[in-house]
């Protein structure tokens, strides 16, 4: 038997329900901190931080839609069941993925290594926002 005191005017299960979404707030507000390093903010004036902050969600929410956008196909390698990727696993496997900047035929390209594991991943992902 649990016993729950709370001052929510709601039902029971939904207070059960609310403190279990708890856990999932705090995860992503860890990855805030620590995955985008935004856990001391750099200035002392408001409004410059407010800006970093900004900025910093901004970039959260395009790479938790890019975590996303590569879980809607199998192409990319897992460990198990996943439902979403952590900011950081993005950040090391798509941000920043080894390319060659060339330059030939007036043109410009980056060519990827032909073995990796993710690139077939990261141009569906490009495709999926372009």
């Amino acid at each position: 038997m649990h016993v729950y005191w709370t001052s929510l005017r709601c039902a029971p299960w939904r207070v059960i329900e609310l403190y279990r979404d708890h856990g999932t707030s705090e995860q992503f507000h860890s990855e805030i901190k620590t995955d985008l390093d935004l856990e001391r903010l750099p200035a002392g004036k408001f409004a410059t931080n407010n800006l970093v902050l900004h900025a910093g969600l901004f970039a959260y929410n395009l790479l938790r839609i890019m975590g996303q956008e590569s879980l809607r196909e199998d192409d990319a390698p897992t460990r198990g069941n996943v439902k979403r990727r952590r900011i950081r696993t993005i950040i090391q496997h798509i941000i920043y993925m080894a390319a060659r900047y060339v330059r030939h035929a007036r043109g410009i390209a980056l060519n990827f290594g032909s073995n990796s594991p993710l690139f077939l991943t990261a141009h569906r992902i490009y495709r999926a926002f372009a």
